[in-house]
């Protein structure tokens, strides 16, 4: 079952179970209570997806799920983002399927965004 955040009726992000597992797994094994995501500059495509871990949740802090905090300034970057962890014999990673993305790379973690 997916699991979904929506901020003012629109729909925020999306987890997938296999995502919402593997965040779960990360936040445990780093001993810390959440996972952060966030959007940055730079990467091959403009922007990059940055991942941390933390104890403490800001007033500006968007919490999905229990689990994931997202910083509101960086709503615009990501809203409707749907998010997946694949595992394949060669490698896993997150996916993000990501609808405020106009291009990205072919590591899939860097993007530009539609103007």
């Amino acid at each position: 079952m997916e699991q979904r955040r929506r901020l003012f009726g629109v729909q925020m992000i999306t987890i997938t179970d296999n995502a919402l597992n593997h965040l779960n797994t990360l936040s445990e094994k780093h001993d810390k209570k959440y996972v952060r995501l966030s959007v940055k500059g730079g990467g091959c495509a403009g922007f990059g997806y940055e991942w941390t871990f933390g104890d403490e949740k800001t007033k500006d802090d968007i919490l999905v799920n229990e689990i994931l905090l997202i910083d509101r300034i960086n709503e615009l970057y990501i809203r409707g983002l749907t998010l997946d962890y694949k595992e394949e014999i060669f490698g896993s990673q997150f996916s993000f399927d990501n609808p405020q993305a106009s291009t990205s790379c072919g590591c899939g973690t860097s993007f530009s965004v539609k103007v």
